[in-house]
Formats: C-alpha cells, structure tokens, sequence
C-alpha cells in the first residue's frame, strides 16, 4: 500500500551502511527535518554530535542533485527538508573477553541516512503571466487568391 505523495518534486541523497546507530542519528535528524536549508546547515554545524557530521554530507549532496539536475532548475537556498529518515543497517557482530573464560557479544550498529529536499512554496510558483499579445490583424486578400485557395482544398 502506497501512500500518496503530495508534492512528486523531490530530490534524495541516501548515505548507506554508516557507522552511527540509527537512534544516535535520529536524535540529529529529527531537528532538522521541515526546515530550510540553510537553516539545516546551521543547526547541523553546531551541533556536537559525530552523526551531524555525516547529516551535513547527506544534505550536501541532496543539494547538490537537486542543482545540477537540469529538468529542476533548483537554487540551494530556495529548498527545504522535506523528509528525513533513518534505517537500520546491517549489525556487525564483535566478541569481547570477559571473566572466567567467557564472551559477551559487541553489537556495531549501522544505518542508511536518506534525505529528501524539495522547492519551497514561495520558489515553486511561477512568475505572474502577461497579458497575452494583442492578435495579428490580418490583411484582406483578393478575390483572386481567396478562389485559389479554395481550389487547393478542394483538390487534397
């Protein structure tokens, strides 16, 4: 069952297998999410978390392919966070030696980071229309030409 997207615009960046929990991440992330952009980055650059440095990498690039996609025309500044997700990765098992000869199991967490921008609503709408150019007036033709033409009609 899919939901209904409400605005198809969007551009994503997913960063996978990331050496962060995914909770860790979450905590980032969900500061961000709806804000702008530029916004987003300055939360991120004063954030002291180690997973607010791989969020600005994802936002980066998430900018990046909404510029140079040429179909978009998108300015950086213009864009907004519109989702921000975190997945659990894959768990990467250790062992660590504990007393009398026994093990305890290290679980190292990773996750995917996906990231989706899309234009703000003042961007999005287009510039007003003119008002449409007066229409040619068109010159009367001879009786002549008037009687060819019609000739040409009949004949195809």
């Amino acid at each position: 069952m899919a939901a209904a997207v409400a605005n198809p615009k969007t551009v994503q960046a997913v960063a996978k297998f990331v050496r962060i929990s995914p909770r860790k991440a979450r905590l980032v992330t969900d500061n961000i999410r709806g804000r702008s952009v530029p916004e987003a980055r300055t939360i991120l650059a004063f954030t002291e978390r180690t997973a607010a440095v791989e969020i600005e990498k994802v936002l980066s690039s998430a900018v990046a392919n909404a510029e140079s996609n040429p179909s978009l025309q998108w300015r950086g500044d213009n864009l907004v966070v519109a989702a921000v997700f975190v997945d659990g990765g894959p768990t990467i098992k250790r062992w660590r030696a504990r007393a009398r000869g026994r093990v305890s199991r290290i679980k190292k967490r990773t996750c995917h980071i996906t990231i989706q921008v899309a234009q703000t609503a003042a961007a999005a709408a287009p510039a007003p229309k003119q008002a449409p150019a007066k229409p040619k007036k068109r010159r009367a033709l001879s009786r002549g030409a008037t009687e060819k033409r019609a000739t040409k009609k009949k004949e195809s």
